[in-house]
């Protein structure tokens, strides 16, 4: 396999597990229950919305009653104006039977026809009008209903998206460390969104669909339980053709979402590497990548949008038949003078307002199919195991830190920063051990630079200081205090980090500094800057400290960015600073500089420096040497240097030219 064929496949591998393999909901019932019950906070809203609709459903079903009375009193009087008067209902009644007409002579009775009587205009325009304004009603209340049912979807969206934030920093880091940022970002804007869509084309649809069902039932029950039957035979069969087709649909939907994830995923791994994707020739690999997932997305959507919208043809097919069936045995009652004109009017009217929630709620069940798919993956999301809570008894052990961090760090005979890891063990997996029973003293103010190869557990040793992550055993102590004791948030504002992987914000260079300061004045700003070489080069900006940078600070250099990160840690005045190859990105005379500053601010300051390159830390107090989790060496660089062990090994093929090249 060739380098770039097997480039692509390492892309689609990883498009692969965004995906997933389920393509099925687990439980879209309970999905869309709990996603119900996210608008349970806003009752006074969800009361109104139902009010309005129970209201709004009882004018609907009204109207064809009030249409059906007044047709039977144009009925009414255009055969009673044809009918000799003077004579009493029964005695013309009794003359349309001698004569043959039976059904002519039912439906006089039925109508309490008053013969010689004409059409009663001021009762027809009086029922017109109820019904105009049974109608008028319904508007202005499904007007009510919509804003109601509106803010009701817009505070469950809010919720969910304040919800998925307030969940993202309570997730550990190993989370995101197995998680797509791609997909992850879907799921809080894309699935969303979707969810919110949903809500917002369902809720009141399904509400008003379900109220009409009942009470035009109802009403078809009162005209005529024969005609009411027989619209009731199709109901099984257009639930069984709902369900079939709605599960062929249910697992297009849920890949449709998964693969949305792996596009954005792919998308979002692109953009950020595109100078890499460039400088190796890989545009080409990279469009087909994107092309495949594209593809993948569209298919995938059309087949579901396909099957789901299958529903309501089929749907409204049936109603049809309905109508039909209707129309004929209502006519044959009029015969049989069983029924009114008006009646049949009427339930011609409810049949076809029967057929229309059941067509709504089929073509709704794709909507759901979709939203039940987010709302799956949304949930999936705040249902992660989160950080372990911080103990509510380490108040005492709060406060004890906080005293101990007023001296500011300036003072190490005063013992501010004394870091302690006793009998630490911890492992990212249960069968793979990374650091066992590690003990180690830090005394206040020293500099400890943390050597060793890669997977030694470096980095892994200050993320248990920092609390990123958790011991499994032994704990870790700062003057005397058990870190886990404490609130994480007070204790990393003990502790200062600057990481290899720097971050800035779009913000001006000034808030980038003072991110972790936030009341720190301009005049802090700039001493903190000037004592890490950051003056030199903001000068030189078009603004100044005052320089607006983008997101991925594209309009600075690599070095730059990591002098403002340094620049960010100290001007928060930590008591322990921790630098993870912070000096990594820069060039050695600014290094020489940096180096020069850190040795002035680390005064009275404990210090962790995991460096690779080896000269940076020759003056550290102390070199841990880490080899599978444990401190094999410790001391100064000249004493790890003449016992000749690991350090000496690693020092001396830094420093020792390969063998072998061309000179």
């Amino acid at each position: 396999m060739t380098a770039r064929k097997r480039g692509a496949t390492a892309v689609e591998s990883r498009g692969a597990a965004a995906a997933g393999d389920g393509g099925r909901l687990s439980d879209f019932r309970g999905s869309v229950t709990r996603l119900l019950g996210t608008m349970r906070q806003d009752r006074p809203l969800l009361v109104l919305t139902v009010l309005c609709g129970v209201t709004g459903i009882a004018l609907t079903v009204l109207g064809p009653a009030l249409l059906g009375r007044a047709t039977d009193l144009i009925v009414k009087g255009m055969l009673g104006s044809r009918l000799p008067g003077g004579l009493t209902r029964a005695q013309a009644s009794d003359a349309l039977r001698r004569s043959g007409n039976d059904g002519l002579a039912t439906l006089v009775e039925k109508l309490h026809l008053v013969p010689g009587t004409a059409i009663d205009f001021g009762a027809v325009g009086t029922v017109l009008l109820w019904a105009l304004l049974a109608y008028a009603g319904v508007s202005l209340i499904g007007f009510v209903q919509a804003r109601a049912a509106t803010a009701l979807v817009q505070r469950a969206a809010f919720r969910l998206r304040r919800d998925i934030q307030e969940k993202l920093s309570r997730l550990p880091l190993s989370h995101f460390e197995g998680q797509s940022r791609g997909d992850l970002l879907s799921r809080a804007t894309n699935d969303i969104d979707n969810i919110q869509q949903t809500l917002q084309q369902t809720l009141s649809q399904i509400l008003t669909s379900l109220l009409t069902l009942v009470g035009v039932l109802a009403m078809m029950f009162w005209i005529s339980p024969l005609l009411a039957l027989v619209v009731l035979a199709t109901v099984p069969l257009s639930g069984w053709i709902a369900t079939r087709l709605g599960k062929r649909a249910q697992p297009q939907f849920v890949r449709q979402w998964q693969t949305t994830g792996a596009l954005n995923s792919h998308i979002e791994e692109m953009y950020t590497a595109q100078a890499q994707v460039r400088a190796f020739g890989r545009q080409s690999e990279a469009a087909a990548a994107f092309r495949r997932h594209n593809d993948e997305l569209c298919r995938i959507g059309v087949r579901a949008q396909f099957v789901s919208g299958a529903i309501q043809p089929a749907m409204t097919l049936l109603s049809n038949l309905t109508y039909v069936l209707v129309a004929v045995i209502g006519t044959l009652r009029v015969v049989s003078g069983t029924l009114s004109i008006g009646e049949v009017q009427a339930f011609v009217q409810y049949a076809r307002q029967f057929g229309q929630p059941l067509s709504q709620l089929a073509s709704v069940a794709n909507l759901l199919q979709s939203g039940a798919a987010s709302a799956e993956r949304v949930f999936e999301l705040l249902d992660a195991p989160e950080e372990r809570q911080d103990p509510p008894e380490g108040r005492e052990d709060t406060e004890k830190l906080s005293r101990s961090g007023q001296a500011d760090g300036k003072a190490a005979g005063e013992g501010v920063g004394r870091v302690e890891f006793q009998q630490v063990s911890f492992r990212y997996a249960e069968d793979r051990p990374l650091i066992h029973d590690l003990t180690l003293t830090v005394p206040p103010g020293r500099t400890v630079a943390v050597v060793g190869p890669t997977g030694a557990g470096k980095t892994t040793l200050v993320n248990l200081l920092l609390r990123f992550h958790e011991v499994r055993s032994g704990r870790i102590t700062l003057d005397g205090t058990d870190i886990s004791t404490v609130p994480r948030s007070h204790l990393r504002s003990r502790i200062g980090t600057v990481l290899q992987d720097t971050w800035l914000f779009g913000g001006t260079v000034a808030e980038n500094i003072a991110y972790g300061a936030p009341d720190a004045t301009q005049d802090d700003i700039v001493e903190a800057a000037r004592a890490t070489q950051v003056d030199r080069f903001v000068r030189t900006l078009p603004e100044g400290y005052d320089t607006v940078l983008d997101e991925e600070s594209s309009d600075i250099s690599a070095g730059g960015r990591q002098l403002i990160t340094i620049a960010r840690a100290f001007l928060a005045k930590p008591t322990v600073l921790v630098l993870d190859e912070a000096t990594s990105q820069i060039d050695p005379r600014t290094e020489l500089q940096i180096q020069l500053a850190m040795a002035r601010l680390r005064a009275g300051r404990t210090s962790f420096v995991i460096a690779h390159r080896l000269s940076t830390i020759r003056d550290a107090d102390t070199i841990l040497v880490l080899d599978n989790g444990a401190v094999v060496e410790q001391g100064t660089h000249d004493s790890l240097v003449s016992a000749g062990g690991t350090y000496a090994r690693l020092y001396g093929a830094q420093f020792t030219e390969p063998t072998g090249v061309p000179g």
